[in-house]
């Protein structure tokens, strides 16, 4: 049989993508391996129970990832749904779905990300990872959901967490969580993102308060409105994309506030 060589790279690219689809399916069979091996049945009266409770202590002590998760998993199933079918109506969100990523020090060559040009998402994400002094592997496994879907987008929430922090520019201190709190909440809908978004905000310093409401707030909504979704990117296939070009095709315009960036680092 005759094969137009001008065809040829076309048909060794569906090989390619065909194989690389089988690769990342695999990854979709670990984690609904992880779900099950992780999840814990519970009735309505357990569920309201653990959804008051990890409420009442997030509220007191919002360092309490532990409540905070559980919060995420017993409250927010219909936002979860909603989350679940804006993906599935994106060609990439859809692709994640299928593919089911996770990540984690596992699954993303951090030292591959420290090496890239400065600018990229990767580069960007590596310095984040570095300069606030957390680890992806932090993140819980979701244990509360029941449909192994929306296990898995609340898992891809929380592992894509940081991701948000970066491309927003938002450090981990109170502001840049309340402000990334805001996006997620108007984005997700999600109850825990919500909370964290209104009551956040009463656990700033004085001092940020001002601060908070002429630019992190306004900033926060209309990025929240305006941006795509951020849950619908693949951000581990765009790792050498730069952050201008991101920004564009996301519609993000970073906060910048140069005379005051210094007074709130590190807090």
């Amino acid at each position: 049989m005759n094969i137009n060589p001008l065809r040829a790279p076309s048909v060794r690219f569906v090989i390619k993508a065909t194989a690389q689809r089988r690769l990342l399916s695999a990854g979709a069979e670990v984690f609904e391996h992880d779900f099950m091996e992780h999840h814990i049945p519970i009735n309505s009266f357990q569920r309201t129970l653990l959804t008051v409770g990890s409420a009442a202590v997030s509220l007191m002590n919002p360092y309490r990832a532990d409540m905070i998760a559980c919060l995420g998993e017993t409250s927010g199933e219909q936002a979860l749904q909603e989350v679940l079918r804006t993906m599935e109506e994106s060609e990439e969100g859809s692709e994640i779905l299928n593919d089911r990523p996770r990540i984690n020090t596992g699954t993303v060559d951090l030292d591959y990300l420290k090496r890239l040009p400065d600018g990229t998402l990767g580069k960007a994400y590596s310095n984040f990872l570095v300069d606030n002094r957390v680890t992806p592997d932090s993140r819980m496994t979701v244990q509360f959901v029941d449909d192994v879907e929306l296990a898995y987008v609340i898992q891809r929430y929380r592992e894509a967490h940081d991701l948000i922090h970066t491309v927003l520019q938002m450090p981990t201190h109170m502001l840049g969580e309340v402000a990334v709190k805001w996006v997620e909440a108007i984005q997700t809908k999600l109850p825990m993102c919500i909370g964290g978004a209104i009551f956040g905000p009463v656990r700033l310093k004085p001092k940020h308060r001002q601060l908070y409401r002429n630019y992190y707030l306004p900033w926060a909504l209309k990025t929240g409105t305006e941006a795509k979704f951020l849950l619908n990117v693949y951000f581990e296939k765009r790792w050498e994309q730069t952050l201008s070009e991101f920004y564009q095709e996301m519609n993000i315009k970073p906060l910048e506030i140069r005379k005051t960036k210094k007074s709130i680092e590190g807090e």
